[in-house]
């Protein structure tokens, strides 16, 4: 098989965490499901026209970031001041340049200010006010802080802190990200990752999605990975990388593999989240700990799967794909 002529596939996910049916308005399900079939169709469109799989999870994850279902971007979980504070990385597996912002405000499409730093700077991470200032020298698309806040986060971060002033128990914190997996006609990997972090975080609180290893992390030789979660745990297991890891160590499969990590190690440690990856050959897998996991994929053979809930009624995962 020619270089240029390798399969494409792409993956993306919207989050995961306690999602249940009964919880989910008809019109929210619908909606989310058309965010991540828009989603990943972007990206696909990009791999079939033969560009690059960093093209490809950038126009996924700019569709998830102004979509206000999902924590990144326009619907980002709010701070403790009720601010949106959002963070965003993106690898490429051919080269394994990668770059990440932290803690930027006002910026759109965070994951373009990320790409920014990979290509256009010597570093790997910018945070803050000085990603901001970096954005600005390319004119990334900024939007006044008051676009980025919806009602649902809104009421979401009262119930959390009508909960802690109470002493009560309360919702738990939403910490889920968005993200996207894909390889391209030259068998290049790449993933990216973006998210507005830990409802109600203080002191500038930064989770695993912009830490190269953690959150995002591709590598041609063996997979890419977006993952999704309680980032402490995610930064401590170092998941993403992980994966990767044990896929060169141990010669194993991705799905066996991504499983292994998700499903045994994050869950032995109390840790709740899950994960996309692909491997070199285009296989997909999207295992995940929780009761749901936003998530959609276009395999190499062309087909598309929207999954929201783990049970039968959903899509499958396509852990099992050969």
């Amino acid at each position: 098989m020619a270089q240029t002529d390798h399969p494409i596939a792409i993956a993306i996910h919207g989050g995961a965490g306690t999602i249940s049916r009964e919880a989910m308005s008809a019109e929210r399900e619908r909606d989310i499901r058309d965010a991540l079939e828009r989603a990943v169709q972007a990206g696909h469109a990009v791999l079939e026209a033969g560009g690059s799989s960093l093209d490809a999870v950038t126009a996924a994850i700019r569709i998830l970031e102004d979509a206000p279902q999902f924590n990144a971007g326009r619907g980002s979980v709010l701070t403790e001041a009720g601010r949106v504070e959002m963070d965003a990385s993106i690898m490429d597996g051919a080269t394994l340049n990668a770059g990440a912002v932290a803690s930027v405000t006002g910026l759109r499409h965070p994951i373009e200010a990320a790409r920014r730093v990979m290509s256009d700077s010597p570093h790997v991470m910018l945070i803050g006010e000085g990603a901001e200032a970096f954005a600005a020298e390319f004119d990334l698309e900024t939007e006044d802080p008051e676009w980025f806040i919806t009602d649902f986060r809104r009421e979401e971060l009262r119930r959390i802190q009508s909960a802690e002033q109470a002493r009560l128990s309360g919702p738990e914190p939403w910490y889920s990200t968005v993200g996207a997996v894909a390889i391209d006609r030259s068998g290049n990997l790449a993933a990216a990752t973006s998210t507005g972090g830990m409802s109600n975080k203080r002191w500038g609180r930064v989770g695993d999605s912009p830490i190269i290893g953690a959150g995002t992390y591709a590598n041609n030789q063996t997979c890419a990975v977006s993952a999704t979660g309680h980032g402490e745990f995610f930064i401590r297991y170092v998941v993403a990388y992980d994966i990767c890891a044990r896929m060169a160590y141990t010669a194993r499969p991705l799905a066996q593999t991504a499983d292994e990590v998700v499903n045994q190690v994050l869950a032995s440690a109390g840790a709740s989240g899950g994960v996309i990856a692909i491997d070199r050959q285009g296989r997909i897998a999207m295992p995940f700990n929780t009761s749901g996991m936003y998530r959609a994929a276009i395999h190499r053979d062309g087909r598309m799967e929207v999954a929201i809930y783990r049970d039968s009624e959903d899509a499958p995962t396509a852990a099992n794909e050969p």
